[in-house]
């Protein structure tokens, strides 16, 4: 290899090692360079898990971004090129452009030298744009070099050519250029590749082969399994563990780990060359499972590699380095989930082995309801082609069909991502998107902007002498806060955060705010704090002074979030400010004022009761601020059917809450988390109903009213609920339903798939939650036709749960009018179709089988034609 001796006069580099680097292309690559002119940085050469000394260096040849300083090189402005690089810079005699030699996964047609043969110009022109912008090249000859040719056929002049050599160039259509750049991905070109292109050979509804995906191991999941065999262990055949050489590691609290467990992960990295350091400000790699902690955020503002344990774990079962945003799921997750994803129902279809985990875990981690089964009540459907049933059924239903795109780039960039972007509703034909699962980044700025960013490093009592931040961002849009009189330091009012930041040393463990300290109190002069606050644009002197503003489209979108974010607050203020008795702390006056000025319009009779405003809620307010210092509750208590809190009396209900949860019982909404349930009589409610599955105790409603008026709780044992004559009316005894219950654990309908028509008396949404909470699956029947009534019954397509019992029967819940009565044959046709037998039963049938947690024939309930209404 010939080269000017001052070709690379310019260039500083420094070259990383790697698994794709031979020694000899890397004594080649320096000898090159260095006969050209360039000066190779000290050290000349690193391993991927090893600092590299940017500030001596113009030029980083590579062939990975996995090495920790990437985002701190390309900040920098470095050149970050393949080992190609060089050898086009030589041939052409001049330095190449380094964006077409770039290792960013991004610039997915990097290594790409396209030539087009016998196409339009306008489509030659839009695909050459399309590669040169990608990261390829393009060549108006066949050369040695070109990896891709683009033609309609093989009878040009250049294919002939390729043929006739026998090169090693692929001939495509020009398709696949135009789904590449569609998805924003590289996907493979068998499918395009002449003489025979499989998409021209096959039709839409041939079977997609399935794609195996290796390289998701270990990234799959947020939260490990085990941890991997320590390479340190003593055996001949072991590696020795490099990857944490010379690296500071911190594991953060939150990770919940047992002693044992962190003891062998410290000694894995000491005996890797490593150290572990209990300070986030010395640590080079931060170890955590959440992204809430401030030093979570002191460590992503210091620039440090911040990853959770899975992504630990990672680099112990490879010895090689990889950065933790790389993977979606080896970064931190949010403990919420992401804001707008709590609402949807993901099912997966045509994914399969770890790309299939990998998508499962990652719709979790989102904060959406993941379903291995697709029903009609499913939001979004995730597939890597359109070819499976499920994909019939979401058309069918009107369910969002996307690819895994969608999912990705919405977790990636913490928002949702439109549905009306093409990318994400693009589905090459003869293409398995299986193959480019799990190549999304996460977005560092999108991290910053809603995680960390500048100030949120920043705690009252942390201190921040001893690590080095990046430049502080002026923010024109907060106001000056004067400095805290007690120490001097800047407040942290002063700080303009988008979320509550709060310090990890004001947190308990558990997540509950401890009572603050005398010494961490803040106290405020009169004139510092005021009702209205004064605007953060006031000047001084100039009345008509324009305010600064940057004037972004960005500002308005987060004023806008945030106002929403504070709807609710504003809610219920609204709500308080009316209410009887006013509000706490400058609400409206009580009577007791009213009367004292006879000269208002608004008469006051003398019957008033003058010290139940402001004093009572007075009183409820220092009860909730006592409420949290109190102990875990002894009791937790769901009421169905209790009428002491109804009407008038709606006003004590928050005082007596307050001194209920005083006596240890709390009183909760959700029945799925109660230890009792109170009721005055036995009651078919749905609060009733469904906690029954999970075998509370039931009481009477007068164990309230006893602790409300002994003012402490009272044995509970001496307050069993008794119905004799219902339970003579039913046919067994509570108690027993409750030993059943027990012995259930919510599995009683397990396998059973149950549909309820959707004029039902009681409303669907009522026997779907006691179907569900006992272990069942309940779907509305419209009788809508389905190529595959598998999925009418809500069966996965491969089901894998031999423990389900299969029931004989198909049963639909349906009451007696003419409309749905109109639904059975189309319903009893669906169950023969499946070799089931319909049953058409009333609603009754459910309830009974809840209420007594065993399960009863449907015979006496079955619905017949004498049975609709005004049948004759």
């Amino acid at each position: 290899m010939t080269t000017d001796n001052r070709l690379f006069t310019q260039v500083r580099f420094h070259v990383i090692l790697s698994d794709g680097l031979r020694n000899d292309e890397i004594n080649r690559i320096k000898t090159a360079l260095v006969e050209g002119g360039a000066e190779a940085a000290a050290p000349s050469t690193s391993q991927c898990n090893e600092k590299v000394p940017l500030r001596a260096l113009t030029h980083i040849i590579t062939d990975t971004v996995d090495f920790p300083d990437y985002n701190a090189a390309t900040d920098s402005l470095k050149a970050i090129v393949k080992p190609e690089w060089v050898t086009a810079s030589i041939a052409k005699g001049r330095l190449a452009n380094p964006r077409q030699y770039s290792p960013d996964p991004r610039m997915f047609f990097s290594g790409l030298i396209v030539c087009c043969a016998d196409l339009p110009v306008g489509d030659a022109d839009a695909i050459i744009g399309g590669v040169l912008a990608m990261g390829g090249l393009y060549s108006s000859a066949v050369t040695k070099q070109v990896t891709h040719i683009v033609a309609l056929s093989t009878e040009s002049d250049k294919c002939q050519a390729v043929l006739a050599k026998n090169l090693k160039c692929k001939i495509v259509l020009p398709h696949w250029f135009d789904d590449c750049l569609k998805l924003g991905k590289r996907i493979d070109e068998a499918p395009y590749r002449l003489p025979d292109p499989e998409i021209l050979r096959k039709s839409r509804e041939d079977k997609i082969p399935e794609v195996s995906r290796n390289d998701l191991q270990g990234s799959s999941s947020a939260q490990p399994g085990r941890l991997p065999t320590p390479l340190s262990s003593p055996s001949s055949n072991q590696r020795q563990l490099t990857v944490f050489r010379g690296k500071k590691v911190m594991l953060s609290t939150d990770l919940e780990i047992g002693s044992h467990l962190r003891g062998v992960i410290e000694d894995l990295i000491v005996g890797g060359g490593g150290s572990v350091t209990g300070s986030v400000y010395k640590a080079e790699l931060f170890i955590c499972q959440y992204r809430e902690s401030q030093e979570y955020r002191i460590a992503s503002r210091a620039g440090r590699d911040v990853g959770n344990l899975s992504w630990l774990y990672h680099l112990i079962t490879t010895n090689s380095w990889t950065s933790p945003m790389r993977r979606l799921l080896h970064y931190p997750i949010s403990r919420y989930g992401l804001p707008g994803f709590k609402h949807f129902r993901i099912s997966l279809s045509n994914y399969n082995g770890e790309a299939r985990i990998y998508l499962e875990n990652l719709a979790k981690a989102a904060g959406s309801e993941f379903t291995k089964t697709m029903k009609e009540d499913n939001t979004h459907l995730i597939t890597a082609h359109q070819v499976s049933e499920k994909c019939d059924a979401a058309k069918e239903w009107n369910i969002n069909m996307v690819n895994h795109l969608w999912l990705e780039e919405s977790y990636a960039k913490w928002q949702v991502q439109s549905l009306s972007n093409p990318r994400y509703t693009q589905f090459p034909a003869r293409t398995n998107l299986g193959e480019i699962v799990g190549q999304t980044p996460i977005d560092k700025q999108a991290l910053e902007k809603y995680f960390f960013p500048p100030g949120s490093d920043v705690g009252e009592t942390l201190d921040r002498d001893s690590v080095s931040r990046p430049m502080a961002v002026k923010n024109h849009n907060m106001v000056p806060a004067k400095a805290s009189r007690s120490n001097g330091r800047q407040s942290s009012a002063a700080v303009g955060h988008e979320v509550p930041i709060r310090s990890t040393q004001s947190m308990q463990s558990d997540g509950s705010t401890p009572k603050a300290s005398k010494e961490t109190r803040r106290h405020t002069d009169g004139d510092t704090l005021q009702t209205p606050a004064n605007s953060r644009f006031a000047m001084g002197g100039k009345e008509n002074e324009t305010p600064p503003t940057t004037g972004s489209r960005s500002a308005k979108d987060k004023a806008v979030a945030k106002l929403h974010d504070l709807a609710p607050d504003i809610a219920l203020f609204e709500k308080e400010r009316k209410r009887v008795g006013g509000v706490t702390h400058g609400g409206r006056k009580n009577s007791e004022d009213l009367a004292q000025n006879g000269n208002r319009k608004r008469s006051i009779s003398n019957g008033d009761d003058t010290d139940t405003g402001a004093d009572e809620e007075t009183k409820v307010a220092k009860r909730a601020k006592k409420a949290k210092s109190l102990p875990p509750p002894v009791m937790r208590l769901a009421l169905s059917g209790y009428r002491r809190w109804v009407g008038q009396q709606s006003k004590k209900e928050s005082e007596e809450r307050a001194r209920l949860r005083e006596m240890g019982i709390l009183v909760v909404q959700d029945y799925a988390s109660c230890t009792h349930l109170a009721s005055p009589r036995i009651v078919r409610t749905q609060k009733f109903i469904c906690a029954l599955a999970h075998a509370p105790t039931i009481l009477s409603t007068d164990y309230v009213d006893e602790c409300l008026a002994e003012n402490r709780r009272v044995d509970p044992d001496q307050y069993v609920l008794q119905d004799t004559e219902y339970e003579s009316r039913i046919g067994y005894r509570m108690i027993d339903a409750i030993a059943r219950a027990k012995i259930n654990k919510g599995h009683l309908l397990r396998g059973y798939s149950i549909y309820c028509t959707e004029g039902v008396h009681g409303g669907f949404d009522t026997y779907k939650a006691i179907t569900e909470v006992n272990g069942g699956r309940c779907m509305l029947y419209r009788a809508r036709a389905v190529s595959n009534p598998a999925l009418r019954a809500g069966r996965e397509e491969d089901p894998s749960d031999s423990e389900s019992v299969q029931p004989d029967n198909l049963y639909l819940l349906s009451g007696t009018t003419p409309e749905e009565s109109k639904l059975w044959p189309r319903f009893r046709s669906m169950a023969a179709a499946m070799g089931k037998t319909p049953a058409i039963v009333r609603t009754d049938w459910l309830l009974n089988i809840a209420m007594s947690q065993q399960i009863v024939s449907g015979d006496t309930y079955t619905l017949t034609n004498t049975d609709i209404d005004g049948d004759t």
